[in-house]
C-alpha cells in the first residue's frame, strides 16, 4: 500500500493475476447444462428429504454407469434419474432406453453393497423439473417407458 498526501492507494501487480479463463461457446453450454443439472438434483434431493426419505447417494457412480440420486425410503431403496429441460415433455422425452439399463446394471451393483444384497427391495424414480424449478415426480416409472 502507498500512501501520499493523505490519500491511500493501494498498488496492485497485474502481472501476478491470473489469465482469465477463457471458454468456448460449446463448453460455456457444457458447464450451465451441468450446473441446471446440479440444481435439478438438489431441488429434488429436498422434495425426496421433505417426504421423510433420505438421500444416500448424489451421483453414485458404478462401473456400469452413474446414479442421479440413490435415496433410502422405509420400505426400499429408491434411484431416481433427474432430467431437466425447458418443459416437463422435452425433460421425459431424454430418458433413453439404453440409459435406462445402465442405470439398473449400476443400481444392482448399488445394492450388492448393502446389508440385504441383491434381496434388497428396490424402487426406480424420475424426476422430471421444468424451466421455472417445478418437479414432475414419477414413482415406480421405469416400467413406463
Amino acid at each position: 500500500m502507498k500512501t501520499g498526501m493523505g490519500v491511500r492507494q493501494l498498488a496492485f501487480d497485474f502481472s501476478a493475476a491470473p489469465a482469465p479463463v477463457l471458454r468456448t461457446r460449446r463448453q460455456e453450454r457444457g458447464l450451465r447444462a451441468w450446473l441446471s443439472g446440479q440444481a435439478a438434483e438438489e431441488t429434488v434431493a429436498r422434495l425426496y428429504e421433505a417426504r421423510g426419505i433420505t438421500v444416500l447417494a448424489r451421483r453414485w457412480r458404478g462401473e456400469s454407469g452413474e446414479i442421479d440420486l440413490v435415496l433410502r425410503a422405509p420400505d426400499s431403496y429408491v434411484f431416481c434419474e433427474v432430467k431437466s429441460a425447458p418443459s416437463f415433455d422435452a425433460a421425459l422425452a431424454r430418458l433413453r432406453r439404453g440409459q435406462l439399463e445402465r442405470i439398473y446394471h449400476a443400481a444392482s451393483e448399488y445394492i450388492g453393497l448393502t446389508p440385504e444384497g441383491q434381496l434388497a427391495p428396490v424402487r426406480f424414480d424420475v424426476a422430471a423439473v421444468d424451466a421455472t424449478g417445478a418437479v414432475d415426480l414419477r414413482e415406480a416409472a421405469f416400467g413406463h417407458f
